[in-house]
């Protein structure tokens, strides 16, 4: 259907969009023909150009008839309340965002009596009606006009009978602070004590929800369960169609044909000891180029799953859909069948393989100088663990590292070498963030909770595969074609800001300017290195920066201070490298299963979706941990722990465990000895009388109250007198100088860069 032109009488469109710019939430179409004196014969005119300006994108129509600009929130909007934060403010998200990005954040503010009252029925999970005002940039604070009933989700609980013989379901969530009564023919044969999924009943405004039992998931005492409550909880795809399972099963083997033989070179993988696939395998030697004197040769070779996984076909659908896998303390949940995961896909020690590869060339000093990427068949010369190749490193290599020591492990650390000082130079991010993981015992059962260690293997592989990642995103540019980029955007300005006041209490001074760059984060660092503040510092640091995803626009990637980045290096469990990997066929006519043309203009949805994925796995990663390491704990109820506090609300505090990392928190009210108030510039509690603190990053030792393995939630009470004064005027700690660099040899995890 033509257009519709404007008229003599009417004004042009970029008028209208200047006029709702300037009455954002005020403009609807009565308040354009007002101000446009523009009168009844072409008020049909005027609504056929708003339709168009909607149809395009231009312009949002809100809740009413009020109108804003594209990338705004109307005045009063629809907002679905997504999560409670640890402030216990709650945050919501916009029923309707057709806006560039993510979308803003709403924050609905539960203090004081007059925000309690207004509150008081809202929770995690209901929509409401908004009205909106700007509270900074894509951020909006948010009032609550009306709570909007809607059908309810259904809830995972444990499943009791109460001494009564009355049926009783406890959520898993720790969010949902009521039970649900269940009726005996509701019960679908569960037992006490079992893990199930209720659909909540309408009924009873008073008193406890009725709810009836629509599946038994297992038994709450069985470790097993611990991962699957996160697994239903946020609905992670765990069966594959049918028709996928059958493309698996089919899936065979490849023949040279025209790929590259890299066979007859020692490729090897390096992965943790309880890897379930192996995407990725290495390989190092001085580069023969007499031009490159010192410089180097190296291979990176990753499972060609898009050789499997084609455009359109099953695999492909069951693959986008989860977008990633995701991996529990004692599972994962795959993005690909085993078939291919676990076998084909995998670069299995002694097996040919399908593979993309990409040759790198460096200089003496790490600097890239070129780079070739072919379609390869290899053979693994061996399956190491990071473990087995520091220690062969440092000197003790076991029977399988040796052969492997003198030909391959020492040329690819001498190589390393040399990335690490183009890294170096580069300057990444450098916070260093402990990690913790669960040691499942023989019998299925929880038996240590260990932190990870950290090795130079570890890096070694890392900027390898970060090497790769770039030189993906380099060629997809070169060849004009369309590239998922890994995005990780500078820190916003309101967190930038927040961060500066928080270091300031500290006497550490963050530098000023639009230009901040990950080198003044890094001085920061070094300052607070060895120090009482060091963990703090890098904490505080960590939760300024934005959260990474993925798009088909490049935005660069901050924390590793490169102008272009894309995962390629693990298409057995991101689907983002499966379609880095056909563009690369597709450009570089390596086959005839690259990239479909449809995938093109879906690249967008995509990014968004495989973004959201990321996060619900990392959600659900969490979870699985917290319940994992509550489990644990819950045999140390009554015992005493050296912990820090990691978290300060105006509710109480949250403490992180110096052992194991467990966190769990403590009530204001259970800090008897005084009345304590929220210092939120200082995030602090401090006492009216006493003039106490307890401040985020302080020492404490706690008691642990409470350990509730379902809900994931550990209950603390602080011991002795705790907290700290404050020092005289005059005796602040003075600001740490040094001139050490940063330690570049810390890993970090390879998953998520």
């Amino acid at each position: 259907m033509a257009k519709k032109k404007a008229t003599a009488h009417l004004p042009s469109k970029q008028d209208i969009l200047q006029f709702i710019a300037d009455n954002p939430g005020k403009a609807g179409k009565r308040e354009i023909a007002k101000a446009f004196g523009i009168g009844p014969a072409d008020r049909v005119a005027l609504k056929g150009l708003l339709r168009e300006l909607k149809a395009e994108g231009d312009i949002n129509q809100g809740h009413g008839k009020k109108l804003t600009p594209k990338g705004e929130l109307p005045e009063v909007c629809l907002v679905d309340i997504v999560k409670l934060d640890r402030d216990g403010d709650l945050l919501g998200r916009p029923v309707e965002w057709k806006g560039e990005g993510e979308a803003p954040r709403i924050i609905f503010e539960t203090g004081g009596k007059a925000r309690r009252r207004e509150m008081a029925d809202t929770g995690v999970g209901d929509r409401v009606l908004a009205r909106l005002s700007r509270a900074g940039r894509n951020r909006y604070a948010g009032r609550v006009i009306k709570r909007l009933e809607k059908e309810e989700q259904p809830v995972l609980g444990v499943f009791t009978l109460t001494e009564y013989g009355q049926g009783r379901l406890q959520p898993t969530d720790r969010k949902l602070r009521h039970e649900y009564v269940i009726a005996p023919e509701h019960y679908a044969g569960a037992k006490s004590g079992e893990i199930v999924v209720a659909q909540p009943l309408p009924g009873r405004r008073f008193g406890l929800k009725p709810a009836k039992i629509v599946e038994v998931i297992g038994h709450s005492t069985d470790p097993k369960a611990l991962s699957l409550i996160p697994i239903h909880s946020f609905g992670i795809p765990t069966r594959f169609t049918d028709a996928a399972m059958r493309e698996a099963e089919k899936a065979k083997p490849v023949h040279l044909g025209e790929r590259e033989d890299l066979r007859q070179i020692p490729l090897i993988t390096i992965d943790p000891e309880d890897a379930r696939d192996h995407d990725d395998a290495v390989f190092a030697e001085p580069d023969d180029d007499p031009h490159n004197k010192g410089g180097w040769h190296a291979i990176v070779a990753i499972a060609d799953v898009a050789h499997y996984v084609r455009p359109g076909s099953a695999l492909d659908h069951d693959a986008r859909q989860r977008g990633n896998s995701t991996y529990f303390p004692d599972r994962v949940v795959p993005m690909l069948p085993e078939a291919l995961s676990a076998d084909l896909c995998s670069l299995v020690e002694g097996k040919e393989r399908a593979c993309l590869a990409v040759h790198l060339w460096f200089d003496a000093d790490g600097n890239k100088k070129r780079h070739k990427f072919v379609r390869g068949l290899m053979r693994c010369a061996a399956g190491l663990s990071y473990r087995q190749v520091q220690d062969a490193i440092d000197g003790n290599p076991d029977e399988v590292a040796l052969p492997f020591l003198e030909p391959v492990l020492k040329p690819l650390y001498a190589c390393h070498a040399a990335v690490n000082r183009a890294r170096e130079a580069r300057q990444p991010l450098a916070i260093t963030a402990p990690e913790r993981r669960v040691v499942m015992g023989k019998d299925g059962h929880i038996a240590a909770i260990r932190p990870r260690e950290h090795m130079l293997s570890h890096q070694v592989i890392e900027d390898f595969m970060i090497a790769a990642n770039v030189a993906a995103a380099e060629e997809l540019e070169k060849r004009k074609q369309p590239c998922m980029y890994r995005v990780h955007e500078q820190p916003s300005d309101e967190k930038i800001d927040s961060l500066r006041k928080f270091l300031d209490t500290l006497d550490y001074r963050l530098a000023k300017g639009q230009g901040l760059r990950p080198m003044h984060f890094n001085a920061i660092l070094v300052a607070a290195r060895g120090s009482e503040h060091e963990r703090l510092i890098n904490e505080v640091v960590l939760r300024s920066q934005m959260q990474a995803y993925y798009s088909p626009g490049n935005q660069g990637h901050f924390g590793l201070n490169l102008q272009r980045y894309a995962h390629f290096t693990s298409p057995i469990r991101r689907y983002a490298d499966v379609l880095v990997h056909r563009a690369l066929v597709r450009g570089l006519k390596l086959g005839d299963d690259g990239l479909a043309p449809e995938d093109d203009v879906n690249f967008e949805s995509i990014a968004e979706h495989i973004s959201l994925t990321e996060r619900r796995s990392m959600q659900a990663e969490r979870d699985a941990m917290d319940r994992f390491v509550t489990a644990f704990m819950s045999e140390h109820v009554g015992a005493e722990f050296d912990g820090r506090i990691s978290g300060v609300t105006r509710f109480g505090l949250f403490v992180t465990l110096e052992e194991t990392g467990a966190d769990g928190f403590v009530p204001i009210s259970s800090l008897s000895d005084d009345f304590y108030a929220h210092d939120e510039a200082h995030r602090a509690l401090v006492g009216k009388r006493t003039k106490k603190r307890y401040r985020l990053g302080d020492t404490v030792t706690v008691r642990l109250e409470e350990a509730t393995p379902v809900t994931g939630g550990l209950r603390f009470e602080i011991l002795g007198s705790g907290g700290s004064v404050p020092r005289a005027r005059g005796g602040k700690p003075a600001i740490k100088k040094t001139t050490n660099r940063p330690s570049w040899t810390k890993h970090r995890s390879r998953k998520r860069k």
